[in-house]
């Protein structure tokens, strides 16, 4: 079957730009989560983890398209909990993973039609819903919220008095505009992966003489 190796290793070689860019993605959230308690507030939510678990199941060959978006976050979970005593599994943690195995759902639905013009839509959608999941438990689990429709709401936009120094609404709009921003670049690596596979394919086709 050395053809079927051949076109299986070929793909391997095309992903591997969109490989680097979930690692640099899956870094930065390190960074960023390690720098938020020295003030930088704006960074917060700053990271593109529906747009990985969206544009990996779009793409990747078919054993990467869970296993790297939710390794990235079980390995980023565990440097940041590390460092502030948090732990590494609970309730709000595992659902964070169901809402990200469902957003990779939503790019299973696309793997046969992944451009721009789909992803960044339903890179809108996953942020959204992974946003509204999320925030709903911490609704339903954390004391200072009120149980009813108008604790919903706070939980959605303002949060807790305790964190006015990063509302939910601006968690939700880092999320928005990186899991934007990482699915352009996620579409742009995965083309210049399949340029320079093409370019050393030609380039390794004899010439006549």
């Amino acid at each position: 079957m050395p053809f079927a190796y051949r076109a299986v290793r070929i793909d391997s070689l095309q992903m591997i730009p969109a490989f680097l860019l979930v690692l640099s993605a899956a870094a930065y959230r390190i960074t960023t989560g390690l720098l938020i308690h020295s003030g930088a507030t704006w960074l917060s939510n700053f990271t593109p983890l529906a747009a990985i678990a969206l544009c990996s199941a779009a793409y990747f060959p078919n054993k990467y398209k869970f296993s790297v978006p939710l390794i990235t976050l079980f390995v980023s979970d565990a440097v940041i909990n590390f460092r502030y005593d948090a732990p590494l599994l609970d309730s709000q943690i595992l659902l964070r993973y169901i809402a990200l195995a469902v957003v990779g759902c939503i790019g299973l639905l696309l793997q046969n039609r992944p451009s721009l013009k789909t992803l960044l839509p339903a890179s809108i959608v996953g942020s959204t819903f992974f946003y509204a999941i999320t925030n709903a438990s911490s609704w339903l689990s954390d004391p200072g919220y009120a149980k009813d429709f108008a604790g919903l709401i706070q939980a959605l936009t303002t949060g807790l008095p305790s964190y006015s120094a990063t509302p939910s609404w601006m968690f939700f709009r880092n999320s928005l505009i990186s899991d934007l921003l990482f699915t352009g670049l996620f579409v742009l690596s995965i083309k210049l992966g399949r340029s320079a596979e093409g370019s050393r394919a030609r380039a390794a086709v004899p010439r006549a003489a």
